[in-house]
């Protein structure tokens, strides 16, 4: 029966992606479009077949994109550092909850975990991992698109400012096209489902670095 169960996911999944990874802030910001926004993107995951990791909160934006997932009968991978659970899950954990010793064992259990990321309105921890996963690229330690939800315009600053970098000659043109952005959840991960990674680098890295790669590679079989 879990057999049968698991070749039907696997056959009725319209996505390339098994799971992908949110991050988000764990307050839910002044505008009702970042909320909605959230659950936008909760219910398009489901839509596509698509699990969840995400930073393990139950609060703010992370808790309304993991109970949308979660309700949607999708499964749920939430990553927190112990430090972390008493100020940001409150009441039921949603999914699975892998509590860890601190940041850099959550974001790398995070990336391990996912097949391309997303970064919904947030503030400091969330540019950080945004900022993070896409130097990873530019670096060549992976190749899982990176997306940008641009509710309302609010990545419109980071933007110009990646784009002024570009004419000021610290980033490459090439390094550019890391960044997918929308400003709907569907737009954003129909880019990111037709995403071919063009950004190449001569750096090798070790195998403790390689890990991040493993869920692209052993299990949805998309080129890493």
């Amino acid at each position: 029966m879990e057999g049968e169960r698991e070749k039907v996911t696997e056959e009725t999944r319209g996505s390339r992606f098994r799971r992908i990874c949110v991050y988000c802030g764990s307050a839910s910001g002044k505008k009702a479009s970042y909320k909605e926004a959230a659950v936008e993107l909760g219910k398009e995951l489901v839509e596509k077949g698509i699990d969840l990791v995400y930073g393990g909160g139950s609060i703010g934006l992370m808790g309304l994109v993991s109970h949308a997932v979660h309700d949607g009968g999708r499964h749920v991978i939430g990553v927190i550092p112990k430090s972390l659970m008493p100020r940001e899950v409150t009441g039921e954990p949603v999914g699975e909850v892998r509590a860890v010793s601190g940041m850099h064992e959550r974001k790398a259990e995070m990336a391990r975990n996912a097949d391309a990321f997303i970064a919904l309105p947030g503030g400091y921890g969330t540019l950080e991992e945004l900022l993070e996963v896409i130097t990873w690229v530019q670096l060549g330690i992976h190749k899982k698109p990176v997306g940008l939800l641009n509710v309302d315009g609010f990545y419109d600053s980071l933007l110009s400012f990646i784009d002024l970098a570009v004419e000021e000659g610290f980033i490459t043109q090439a390094a550019r096209r890391i960044v997918i952005s929308a400003s709907t959840a569907k737009e954003l991960v129909s880019k990111m489902e037709e995403y071919v990674p063009e950004y190449e680098t001569s750096l090798v890295w070790d195998a403790e670095q390689k890990t991040l790669n493993y869920v692209l590679e052993r299990e949805s079989g998309v080129a890493s």
